[in-house]
């Protein structure tokens, strides 16, 4: 099954057993790479965890799309976060945040700096110092979950993906530098929307008495 798809509410189902998204994140040593398809905040040191099933995830790397790769109910919005965790069997897990057109990222804000060096040269990579990934998600609680693959190649399946229901905001400046950054200013590094089929998607949601 691949990614990414359409979240459909008429398609989602209500499973609290999952859970909220519980990690221990931390600061660490970092770097940026123009990846020439996208760019990516790599972790050089331990930027902490996500335990799902049992199973704990590593923060290895973040990454950018834009527009979205993943709509919901066929919306699709300005940005995309890409958080790339990886457990000890090298299993995939990925915690999706969607972003619009509005106040700017604070997370970008340290990274604008860096961004302007990495325009229009592809494989260029600098260090960045200690970076902390714990303010990127916010109190959120309210996400998706299915099973899918990567949106780059190879495209590997069996990824678990979690997309954070909370849409939150970024500068058109700041959208506007990750897009240049991008090799041969290209304008839209996401994948098309693949086949749902037959796979499940849930919804956590703590809060009964609020929809979704």
């Amino acid at each position: 099954m691949q990614s990414p798809i359409d979240l459909t509410h008429r398609r989602v189902t209500l499973v609290r057993d999952l859970g909220y998204l519980n990690h221990s994140y931390s600061a660490a040593e970092a770097s940026i790479v123009n990846r020439g398809h996208d760019i990516m905040v790599r972790f050089d040191g331990d930027a902490g965890s996500l335990v799902m099933n049992g199973t704990v995830y590593y923060l290895r790397q973040l990454h950018w799309h834009s527009p979205t790769e993943h709509t919901v109910n066929g919306r699709r919005y300005d940005m995309e976060l890409h958080m790339f965790h990886e457990s000890a069997d090298k299993k995939a897990a990925v915690v999706g945040l969607l972003y619009v057109v509005g106040r700017s990222s604070g997370f970008l804000r340290k990274m604008e700096p860096y961004l302007r060096m990495i325009a229009d040269k592809k494989d260029r990579e600098e260090k960045v110092g200690v970076i902390d990934p714990r303010g990127l998600r916010g109190r959120a609680s309210v996400y998706y979950r299915y099973m899918g693959s990567l949106t780059t190649p190879p495209c590997t399946e069996g990824v678990i993906w979690s997309i954070v229901k909370r849409v939150h905001t970024v500068s058109m400046y700041q959208l506007e530098l990750l897009r240049q950054a991008v090799n041969d200013h290209m304008e839209i590094n996401a994948r098309p929307l693949q086949k749902v089929n037959n796979r499940d998607i849930s919804i956590f949601r703590p809060y009964p008495h609020k929809r979704y």
